[in-house]
């Protein structure tokens, strides 16, 4: 006698390879809790603008992004209709945002609720998942592989909250994060199982540069958050609407600068490559940097919107300028990504940044963050003037 379906309950929640993989609403609403990361990460970079303040808000905008990045490869994966799924995104979602509660303190009084939750979800995403996928080998043996590798990462993340402070707490996490993201690239190998196979490490299209996409948007988000409630009254008007406009110009130039091309292409370019996992290894750190950009970049929107005239400490320059540059510098990675090149404006609107620098130190906030706006206009009128007039591109990923 031929052999029952299982019943849909007893399947494993993988997804099933011709299903449609859009995005979930349950998926959207999960991302609202990095709209308040975000934001919290942005302010505290500008506290106290100095070296360490930058590193610290480096290793929170990593951590948090993890969270984000991985999640997004679950729901890749895995069916986000099935109960049990859905369940494990709002459980990570509560983390997320209990981890959000604790960037103003992670690196005094609340570094453990930080790394805590941080090694809860991804431990507890393998600690749920290997049951949920046991009748499913290759699921099972992926889940497992994942979980050694976070549970190795576990022990600097949780001795830098319980028994580091100041420096030695960023370096044990900055540590902590290295094995993260090196596992991830490596394709997290343990022993006896070795690495995930590219075979079981395949993207959709659709649904991950969907997902990368409204990442970047949610980035935006913080600096049009920044510019509407950092809007000062403790100056003339004419100063107020002249930050107010350089913070929205420049918002919407790096729109303009991220979707050109390689974003409307992106879910063509996956599907053309000979090897799609490429996209899985690359995607979470180039738009990683371009998210850094611009978050770094609303921190120099907060500083030029409280104090557009004045002097400009070199500190502030860095932020101000260094947001843009940063941007132009993932942004460009992730052309190559699409194309196989790198357009020049990129590296040229780097080098231009670097080169109003010196200038900089000698005009107000307001004059140096329109610098950086012009340069970036600069990239955006190169991208159309290449483009105007010429069939559409057809991407060339990496072979």
């Amino acid at each position: 006698m031929p052999t029952a379906a299982p019943e849909p309950g007893r399947r494993p929640p993988v997804r099933d390879p011709e299903a449609p993989r859009r995005v979930t609403l349950l998926e959207l609403f999960f991302d609202l809790v990095y709209v308040a990361a975000l934001a919290l990460i942005s302010r505290h970079l500008v506290g106290s603008v100095t070296w360490e303040r930058a590193a610290e808000s480096l290793v929170m905008l990593m951590a948090i992004w993890w969270t984000w990045a991985i999640t997004t490869l679950v729901t890749d994966i895995y069916d986000p209709q099935r109960t049990e799924i859905k369940l494990l995104i709002v459980a990570v979602m509560f983390g997320a945002l209990l981890m959000t509660t604790a960037i103003p303190e992670a690196f005094s009084s609340r570094g453990l609720v930080f790394a805590g939750t941080y090694v809860a979800i991804h431990l507890g995403r393998g600690l749920f998942l290997m049951p949920a996928v046991r009748r499913h080998p290759q699921s099972n043996q992926r889940a497992l592989r994942i979980f050694v590798w976070f549970a190795v990462s576990a022990v600097p993340w949780l001795v830098g909250a319980l028994a580091a402070h100041g420096t030695a707490r960023l370096l044990l996490w900055f540590g902590a994060l290295a094995i993260d993201y090196l596992g991830f690239r490596l394709a997290y190998p343990v022993p006896v199982l070795g690495a995930v196979p590219d075979s079981q490490r395949n993207v959709t299209a659709e649904h991950l540069s969907e997902r990368y996409q409204q990442f970047f948007i949610i980035a935006l988000g913080d600096a049009v958050l920044v510019a509407g409630t950092v809007f000062s009254l403790h100056h003339s008007e004419v100063e107020n609407l002249a930050a107010f406009t350089v913070a929205f110009a420049t918002t919407l130039l790096l729109w303009r600068i991220y979707v050109h091309k390689s974003g409307e292409l992106l879910p063509h370019a996956i599907t053309r490559a000979a090897q799609p996992s490429r996209f899985l290894n690359t995607a979470p750190y180039t738009h990683l940097m371009m998210v850094a950009g611009v978050v770094t970049t609303a921190a120099g929107f907060d500083l030029v919107l409280l104090e557009p005239t004045g002097h400009t400490p070199p500190a502030w320059l860095a932020v101000i300028l260094g947001g843009p540059a940063l941007f132009l510098t993932g942004r460009a990675a992730f052309e190559y990504e699409v194309f196989s090149r790198v357009s020049s404006s990129r590296p040229g609107g780097v080098l231009a940044l670097l080169t109003i620098a010196p200038a900089g130190l000698f005009l107000a906030p307001v004059y140096a963050s329109a610098g950086a706006m012009l340069v970036l206009a600069g990239v955006a009128s190169a991208d159309y003037r290449r483009s105007r007039g010429r069939p559409p591109e057809e991407p060339m990923p990496p072979h």
